[in-house]
């Protein structure tokens, strides 16, 4: 057994994972990550390691022509050869607006979410490694991002909820993974995986962090990559401590004359536990909003109102922080 495949199932067991009666459903871009993450599961499956169900699913965002198609002819045949089932879907992202990045993911995973509902799957598998968390944590940090954005993706965290179970995204690949690993291991299996050209677009904010920026800081210390991800699941670590610490602090609305004396540091925690709180998550929120609703807080005016992204706008009204979504 190649060292990649036994990584794996020293993963799955660690992540508690089912080993049969289970649907999985595998994200298969075609790149090198996917399709060492799909060979992988094949030969623990092959091996009878695995008494599982996977379902391949491929999302043909349509941003590159031709070059997309092939990426979708690839991933078909892949699946053919492997004898899995696929599902795949295309879409047009150019008529939206905003981040294209954005709208892509929110598309994919609209997606594999869809099929995991469908297929009444216990997760979505997806083929994150290090070197995603590694560049994650940088987009975020120059982002101005607080411990919760610069926290490290969760190798497991819930998808959604529904009637029937709880949907879990999973990333097999995230603590132990390296891309020239899910490389190697590919062209071991003599599998020629896509190269997405967008990868190469230096307009993208990561595609620069990982061309420009990450070659840079490896020239101080070679082993960035393995520090930034460390770094990040640290965060995590701490950050899960300051949620507990500061659950029942933050109520539905806030007293101003409880936040005035703390410390601004301490403060500021405790608008971000609130705000994930109202709104579910801090996605688009970073320091700068953060510290224009502390301002608020220690301004002597009153009937004051802070505009926050996508219509979202806190007033300080009767001695209280009042959060609306317009």
């Amino acid at each position: 057994m190649d060292s990649f495949v036994r990584k794996l199932i020293t993963e799955w067991r660690k992540l508690g994972l089912p080993f049969s009666n289970e649907v999985f459903v595998v994200a298969l871009s075609g790149g090198a990550d996917s399709c060492a993450l799909t060979l992988a599961l094949k030969e623990l499956q092959e091996r009878q390691k695995l008494h599982l169900r996977f379902v391949l699913a491929h999302f043909n965002h349509s941003l590159r022509g031709s070059a997309s198609d092939k990426d979708e002819e690839f991933v078909r045949n892949l699946a053919v050869k492997l004898g899995f089932e696929i599902f795949v879907k295309r879409g047009n992202l150019f008529s939206m607006k905003a981040n294209l990045e954005e709208n892509a993911r929110n598309a994919r995973y609209e997606f594999l979410t869809e099929i995991a509902e469908n297929l009444n799957a216990y997760g979505v598998l997806t083929a994150h490694t290090i070197n995603d968390q590694a560049e994650t944590f940088l987009m975020n940090l120059l982002r101005g991002s607080g411990i919760r954005g610069l926290s490290a993706m969760k190798p497991i965290r819930t998808l959604k909820k529904n009637s029937q179970r709880e949907i879990f995204l999973i990333r097999p690949l995230l603590r132990w993974a390296k891309r020239h690993d899910t490389e190697s291991f590919c062209r071991k299996q003599s599998i020629e995986f896509r190269l997405d050209s967008m990868n190469e677009q230096m307009n993208f904010t990561r595609v620069k962090i990982r061309k420009k920026l990450l070659p840079l800081l490896e020239e101080v210390n070679p082993k960035i990559i393995d520090v930034l991800a460390r770094t990040a699941r640290n965060l995590a670590n701490e950050a899960e401590v300051l949620s507990e610490l500061l659950k029942n602090f933050a109520s539905s609305d806030l007293r101003i004359r409880d936040l005035k004396p703390i410390s601004s540091a301490l403060r500021q925690a405790v608008l971000r536990a609130w705000l994930e709180r109202e709104l579910g998550n801090l996605k688009g929120l970073h320091s700068v909003h953060i510290e224009a609703i502390e301002n608020l807080i220690i301004s002597r005016k009153s009937g004051r109102i802070v505009e926050l992204p996508k219509g979202i706008s806190i007033e300080k009204k009767a001695g209280k922080l009042y959060l609306y979504k317009n």
